[in-house]
């Protein structure tokens, strides 16, 4: 990512006295363009980098300034590694592992006793959201238009999107772009994407807002609900809504009420409870429980009789 990248640039700039645009581009792994770009940040950050050309010229920071490396301290680069370590895990590429290096040589695999935290962006299906990730994160850097099928509960679309962010968040990764498709911001999940593809088409930026990333905007409370729940449930309930989501009755049960986004979603996660939840409210989801319990019997009453 940008920020990841400029570290590795300053850091290059540091260690050497000066260097040049294309051997910079080969380093991180793109184009002399977004280099320039990232000089120019880096100069507006109060970095006096200066350029020059011709025979012996290059990029190198101003003569007589130096930066005090005491400002990050053993905690501080404890910090940076275990943020680095974290998008190395879902990374498609040694760019991360090569970054780790050029801060602190042997960390891309050594994880010492004093590390006390170690974060795992990647899911079950790493191979396939890495190379997403590689993919959306060069598109995002050269301005190029994504295509992609999208599956989602409303059903299936094709999407034509101009994307600006990548989003790690609820557990899982997303890209926030202009839908070209829908003329508006919208956030896509990565795990529902099919074949994904970069057109090589270039756009130009727009205001883009900040997503919106409150879970009452991405998960409105649509829905309250009522319900019984045996103890045993009572992990699931802390581990989902926290400790104070319920009050335990004297029997022993817990009295539970929340809230959830849609009638569907709220269905399969009843369902997973099993005979351990009886739903007080709302009462069209009792109705909805009895329906399905009736074409369940059905089924496998069915299949017996068969």
């Amino acid at each position: 990512m940008k920020i990841d990248r400029l570290i590795g640039i300053l850091s290059v700039l540091l260690q050497q006295e000066r260097t040049t645009a294309p051997e910079l581009a080969e380093k991180f792994e793109v184009s002399r363009r977004t280099i320039n770009r990232d000089i120019e940040d880096l100069c507006m950050a109060g970095i006096p980098i200066q350029t020059a050309q011709g025979v012996g010229g290059g990029i190198s920071i101003m003569e007589g300034y130096s930066m005090d490396r005491t400002l990050l301290t053993s905690k501080d680069m404890k910090m940076i590694m275990a943020g680095l370590r974290s998008l190395d895990s879902v990374s498609g590429s040694h760019y991360y592992g090569q970054l780790m290096e050029k801060i602190k040589p042997g960390s891309s695999e050594l994880i010492s006793g004093s590390d006390s935290i170690l974060i795992d962006l990647s899911s079950w299906n790493k191979d396939i959201v890495a190379s997403r990730i590689a993919l959306i994160q060069d598109a995002i850097e050269e301005r190029r238009i994504l295509l992609f099928d999208y599956y989602a509960p409303s059903g299936d679309t094709q999407r034509e999107i101009e994307p600006y962010y990548l989003v790690f968040k609820w557990s899982s990764w997303y890209v926030y772009g202009f839908c070209r498709t829908r003329q508006d911001f919208r956030m896509f999940k990565l795990n529902r994407m099919g074949r994904l593809r970069d057109t090589e088409q270039t756009f130009q930026m727009r205001e883009a807002p900040a997503p919106d990333l409150t879970g009452s905007r991405i998960f409105p409370r649509n829905i309250t609900v009522k319900a019984i729940l045996d103890p045993t449930a009572k992990w699931r309930l802390i581990e989902e809504y926290g400790p104070d989501c319920f009050e335990q009755r004297p029997d022993g049960k817990l009295y539970f009420e929340g809230f959830y986004t849609n009638m569907e979603g709220l269905l399969v996660w009843v369902l997973t409870f099993g005979d351990k939840i009886e739903i007080l409210e709302p009462v069209e989801l009792r109705e909805k429980l009895l329906e399905m319990v009736t074409k369940i019997q059905n089924v496998y009453g069915e299949n017996q009789n068969g």
